[in-house]
């Protein structure tokens, strides 16, 4: 017999007194509620129930089983109910927060799709780049770049994000020429006020790792301005490939160094700690993982 059956058919023949009631409840014979409990019996060794003509009554043992058995067939319900809370259409509001440019660039464009795909779910999407609390601001998910923090939050890594160096041909129109990315010194660099990209550049050459301190009249807290900076002839941009890969493909800015390529930064997917993941949770996550995670291939600028 199955174990777990015997276990609940033992259990409502305590909680009603008698096999027969039992077996009124569970839609079986009070005979078969007897063999359950005899089964129950055997398997353990032990002998659960005192039985006479009149009445029954728990052993010492009976007793412990009892509520140890009440204990896992509520597991077992929890979860079957996980099991088809997963199973459900993903609905309700998904709050989304993004950096401004993955968010523009890269999410804006692919969320139609997850939308279209989830006809349930509605979506708030927030564009910040500074870090956002997740729990306290309520959002489901967030998305981060660079290296984390320790937040307590279950972070989700995703394909690495990638930045180029690039300027705007006006802007190289009689400057120094850039062989190196000491070279950098001697020109206007758009800062991006957030990140370590304000004062110091960092590039992976053929001898290691460079740093260069850089300067610059203009600075943004957002890559959009920097862009229409570099595309004015202002200076020279270091920024996400998905903000620049438009001007790159039109000519409208050339990348530069190409023998020393910035590194990548992480991407992160990021959301509360939680067993019970919501069907549109999980629904965008795969997303997230289908459309930016290790096995995305990015397009080639060229």
């Amino acid at each position: 017999m199955d174990r777990l059956s015997s276990m609940a058919a033992f259990v409502k023949a305590v909680e009603m007194g008698s096999f027969s009631a039992a077996g009124d409840a569970l839609q079986m014979s009070a005979q078969l509620i007897g063999k359950h409990v005899h089964h129950l019996e055997q398997h353990l060794g032990v002998r659960l129930l005192n039985r006479t003509t009149r009445r029954q009554s728990l052993t010492d043992f009976g007793r412990e089983f009892y509520e140890r058995s009440k204990f896992i067939l509520a597991e077992v319900e929890t979860a079957e109910n996980l099991a088809a809370h997963t199973q459900a259409a993903p609905s309700g509001r998904l709050r989304i927060n993004a950096p401004v440019s993955f968010g523009m660039q890269s999410l804006a464009p692919r969320l139609p799709a997850y939308m279209e795909a989830n006809p349930q779910v509605s979506v708030e999407l927030s564009l910040a780049n500074n870090a956002v609390d997740l729990i306290d601001e309520g959002f489901d998910v967030v998305f981060r770049v660079g290296v984390l923090a320790d937040s307590g939050l279950v972070a989700k890594a995703l394909a690495p994000y990638r930045l180029v160096l690039c300027a705007a041909p006006s802007y190289l129109e009689g400057k120094p020429p850039i062989q190196t990315p000491w070279d950098l010194q001697n020109h206007e660099c758009l800062g991006f006020s957030h990140t370590e990209l304000r004062t110091h550049w960092t590039f992976n050459g053929p001898e290691g790792t460079v740093v260069v301190p850089v300067g610059s009249r203009f600075m943004a807290d957002h890559g959009e301005p920097l862009l229409c900076a570099a595309l004015a002839g202002l200076g020279i941009l270091l920024q996400p490939v998905e903000l620049v890969r438009k001007s790159l493909l039109a000519g409208e800015l050339v990348t530069l160094l190409p023998d020393y390529p910035p590194p990548s930064r992480p991407l992160h997917v990021l959301y509360a700690p939680d067993r019970r993941l919501t069907p549109k949770l999980r629904s965008f996550l795969d997303f997230a993982t289908q459309n930016f995670g290790a096995d995305f291939v990015e397009p080639e600028l060229f």
